[in-house]
Parts: structure tokens; C-alpha cells; sequence
């Protein structure tokens, strides 16, 4: 059977919006194919929230969000005491569920919002509002929107900032809900727009989120993430802006340097992961604040980030670090920040994309790849 789709739509969406490259450029029909297919898989998930699972180490409630630091484990000469760091060394014992629950969601209904944008099709909008108003309206299953018990270290600490990372998997939600607006009853997305409301107020003025605003790497560039597009789905203009000032007046000055890489991300023990990490995350954050083509004085910018790390994500070989720890070779897959640079006009990242593998089955690799549908983020710049 053939596959229909709306290619119609992907050039309106391309030239509506002035993007360099049209979409049914970037969407093979084999991509768009198996995005469809995992949409359909995913008609018939249940919804599974925070509520499904409770860790009995979390100090917090049910309805409460609760991860366990990454790299923290037990300490060979006190087992009984407070937990040590051993960096970029993921401790299998941690709890995980919910994390593990805010991915699946995520997936789902990105692949439901993307497949209703290809399609135009009713029955997957339909599938994806029993999952948003699990998580964000039911008392009984909705999340608490705040991370006061994220990323918990025992004997240390019941939660600390760092932990808002882990909402970086709201992304794609955001902007499934955005693409789904017209199929969901105005209630519901009152609903929805009011827990982020919460969310991002939380994340602004609680000592965790100011702690995390402040951070000089990967972490400060989540935390700037979230709040740009929560604060543009919530219509809070004045966060977006001060997004916009911190790209200019920290996050390129602080974390990159002049030749395009990130100090702080390679002294890690997974620098290679790390730096694909955070130029990910901070090429969506330039391309959602209308900031892809600024630069410093000096000439730092994504796209000198881009030009910096695109060589060893081609080649691996080309890479001078030290390998990472762990998932070394799992790493690159079809980077969002080959994505962002192809709709701005970069061919070869465009024809670098298309080659890398867009649907990862490794965990550790989903956890760090936010940026999943991109079709979900062809839309104007705020």
C-alpha cells in the first residue's frame, strides 16, 4: 500500500516560515514512513505517570517527580553511608521509572503529534490527550509541576537542581500539544498551559531552578531550553526575552570558546557525548530564540559550534579527546544540531543527518536526545 503523504503541508510549513531547506527535502519517505508506524504502534499505550511507581527512598509524595543521581554510588569503605561520585559512571541500581515514564511519554505522543502533522489525521490527536491529561490534569496521576525531588543523592541530599534537567523530555510535548491545539477541547489546553505555568514559575524563582539557570554548562543550556519554550507556550514574553539576553550575555561567552568548543563539556568523562549533548541542546535554544545567525566580536557562535564539532560527528576518528566512559559508541545518531543547521541552510549537515540513525533504541542514548520529531519544531521562531 502506498503511503499518502501531505507533502502540501511541509512546503507551506518551509516557505510560511522562511526556513533554507523546504521539509520534503529533509523527510525521506522511508523516515516518514516509520514515523508513521511507530504513531500507530502507539494508539493503543495507556497512559503511565509519576503515580504508577513510587520509589520508597524519595521524600517526596506520590504525585511527585523522583530520579536518583547518575553518577553516585555506594561507597566501598562506608556501604552504609552517604553515597560517593564516580563521573559519567551511570549506577544501575538508581531508580529510574519515572524518568523512564516521562521518555515513554514524550515518544508517544511525538510520535502521535508528528504523524497527525504528516497525515492530518484525527485518531492520533485522539490517542495523545488521554496521556496529557494523565500527566497534567487527573488528580490521581498528574505530576506535581516542580523537581523538588530530582537527581537525590542518599545520605546527601533529597533533591537538588540539577534534577530539572530531566524535564527536558516536556520539550517535544510542548510542541506536540502546539501541533495537536485545534484537536484538543479548550478546557484541556487551559489546563495544560496552567501547569506550565506553575512549572516555569517554579523554575524561575525556586533556589534549584536559580541555582541551574546559573550553571556554566550543559545543565544552565537545559535550563534555558525549557524555560524559552515553556515560557513561549505559557505567553510569558518577558522570560523569553531574558532567554534570549542570557544567549547573548552567558551562554555562548561562558561555555564556548573561540574555536567553537566547550571548555567545560570536554573536561568531562564523556566529553565527546557531552559536547554533541550541549550543542544539541543550544542550537534548538538559537534556532526557538530567532538567534541562529548572530555572532560575537570574536566570532563565537552555534555556527562556529556547529563548524567545530561537525568533522568528529562525521568521522569519529577526527576526534582528540579521550573517549568516553561509557557509550562511546553508541554516539553520533542523527543530532538535532544537524537538523537546525540543515533548515538554516548547511547542505552538508543536511546530507550528514539523513545518513545517522533517527530512531536510537539505547536508553542512555534516548535520555540525552531530546529533540526527537523535528517536524514538530518546523514553525516559526518566536
Amino acid at each position: 500500500m502506498k503511503l499518502k503523504i501531505s507533502f502540501l503541508f511541509l512546503f507551506l510549513v518551509s516557505h510560511t516560515f522562511g526556513f533554507s531547506v523546504a521539509p520534503r527535502e529533509i523527510y525521506t519517505k522511508e523516515r516518514i514512513a516509520k514515523t508513521i508506524a511507530i504513531a500507530d504502534k502507539n494508539l493503543a499505550q495507556k497512559p503511565i505517570t509519576v503515580t504508577a511507581t513510587q520509589c520508597p527512598r524519595s521524600a517526596g509524595g506520590l504525585n511527585d517527580f523522583y530520579s536518583e543521581g547518575d553518577y553516585w554510588w555506594p561507597d566501598p569503605a562506608n556501604p552504609n553511608g552517604p553515597y560517593i561520585q564516580r563521573d559519567g559512571e551511570t549506577n544501575p541500581e538508581n531508580f529510574v521509572a519515572h524518568r523512564l515514564a516521562m521518555i515513554r511519554f514524550s515518544e508517544i505522543v511525538g510520535s502521535l503529534a508528528s504523524a497527525y502533522a504528516f497525515t492530518g489525521k484525527a485518531q492520533y490527536a485522539k490517542a495523545a490527550i488521554p496521556h496529557l491529561k494523565a500527566w497534567f490534569v487527573d488528580p490521581s496521576t498528574r505530576m506535581n509541576p516542580s523537581l523538588l525531588y530530582a537527581q537525590a543523592i542518599k545520605g546527601k541530599a533529597t533533591g537538588r537542581g540539577i534534577g530539572i534537567i530531566d524535564t527536558i523530555h516536556f520539550l517535544e510535548v510542548i510542541k506536540a500539544m502546539e501541533a495537536l491545539k485545534s484537536q484538543i477541547a479548550p478546557e484541556d489546553y487551559a489546563a495544560f498551559v496552567a501547569w506550565f505555568k506553575e512549572y516555569v514559575l517554579w523554575m524561575t524563582t525556586h533556589p534549584y531552578g536559580i541555582a541551574e539557570r546559573d550553571a556554566l554548562n550543559n545543565h544552565g543550556t537545559c535550563w534555558a531550553l525549557q524555560v524559552a519554550v515553556f515560557a513561549s507556550f505559557t505567553g510569558n514574553a518577558s522570560l523569553i526575552d531574558f532567554c534570549r539576553k542570557r544567549y547573548r550575555t552567558n551562554f555562548i561567552p561562558d561555555q564556548m570558546a573561540v574555536d567553537g568548543s566547550f571548555p567545560h563539556e570536554l573536561k568531562r568523562t564523556k566529553p565527546y557525548g557531552y559536547s554533541i549533548f550541549n550543542l544539541d541542546i543550544m542550537s534548538t535554544l538559537a534556532h526557538v530564540l530567532n538567534m541562529w545567525d548572530w555572532q560575537m566580536p570574536d566570532g563565537r557562535s552555534i555556527k562556529k559550534g556547529v563548524s567545530y564539532l561537525f568533522p568528529a560527528v562525521k568521522d569519529k576518528s577526527l576526534w582528540t579527546y579521550p573517549a568516553d566512559v561509557m557509550y562511546f559508541d553508541q554516539w553520533p545518531i542523527a543530532q538535532s544540531f544537524l537538523y537546525f543547521s540543515a533548515i538554516h541552510g548547511d547542505d552538508n549537515s543536511l546530507a550528514l543527518w539523513k545518513k545517522l540513525d533517527h530512531f536510537p533504541t539505547n536508553q542512555e542514548v534516548i535520555r540525552n536526545f531530546p529533540i526527537r520529531n523535528p517536524i514538530l519544531w518546523n514553525q516559526k521562531p518566536f
